[in-house]
């Protein structure tokens, strides 16, 4: 991963921590608050309300991509992606394969511990006289 990003954070970034806070403290409030039929304001739509409350959203994430970690967050997402495009994915055959392992495996241990249980049951039945 690169370490090029600065482990201090400056008092500018700080604000727009706080800026972006109550930008989004600002746009929940105010989905809900045009939600209910106040004195001359109607119901507004809530395709309206939504899409505002993803424009706040979208600003918000604006704004914190500017921040050292902003800018921490989006190397490790695109650093990942790129790990991501390494791995050697399974085919469908080996995918069925192991999923039937799995489940025979799961269906004999359960029969195993089934038994056991049984088995154990009928000890304590003989050992306490109820059986």
């Amino acid at each position: 991963m690169n370490t090029n990003v600065e482990t201090e954070a400056p008092v500018l970034d700080i604000i727009k921590k706080i800026i972006s806070a109550l930008i989004v403290i600002a746009g929940v409030s105010a989905f809900y608050y045009f939600s209910v039929d106040h004195d001359s304001i109607k119901e507004v739509r809530l395709l309206f309300r939504v899409l505002g409350l993803v424009a706040v959203m979208i600003a918000v994430i604006g704004l914190m991509s500017t921040t050292n970690t902003g800018k921490f967050v989006l190397s490790f997402i695109l650093e990942s992606r790129q790990e991501v495009r390494k791995v050697v994915w399974p085919t469908r055959d080996e995918t069925m394969r192991t999923t039937l392992l799995v489940f025979a495996m799961v269906f004999i241990v359960g029969l195993i511990l089934w038994l056991l249980d049984m088995f154990l049951f009928w000890g304590v039945r003989i050992i306490t006289g109820q059986g």
